[in-house]
């Protein structure tokens, strides 16, 4: 099934966001060389595509686990979280209706 990881960052996060980043995208090139990737990306901060020093606000990973708990396990276990870039992670089940 696939789950929607919802992450909000702590503000004033973007140099730790930054540097953290490399380790960050290597655990989703993982997922979406298994064919479990649905979609990630950030959320800019603000309206634009690069927002600069406004940075983001958090992001979102769609991807499929075998369970509520490995997909709760795999994003607590995100450097954003360890290092303290998000602030909160929410994490749900996520029907993929369209495109089909």
């Amino acid at each position: 099934m696939f789950y929607a990881i919802i992450a909000e960052d702590h503000e004033e996060s973007l140099e730790q966001r930054l540097k953290t980043r490399p380790d960050h995208l290597q655990r989703l090139e993982k997922l979406q060389q298994e064919g479990r990737l649905l979609l990630a990306g950030p959320h800019p901060a603000i309206d634009s595509e690069d927002p600069g020093a406004a940075g983001f606000s958090g992001s979102l990973v769609v991807a499929e686990f075998p369970s509520l708990e490995d997909a709760r396990e795999w994003a607590n276990s995100d450097p954003y979280v360890t290092v303290g870039v998000y602030n909160r992670v929410t994490v749900k089940p996520f029907k993929r209706v369209l495109p089909g």
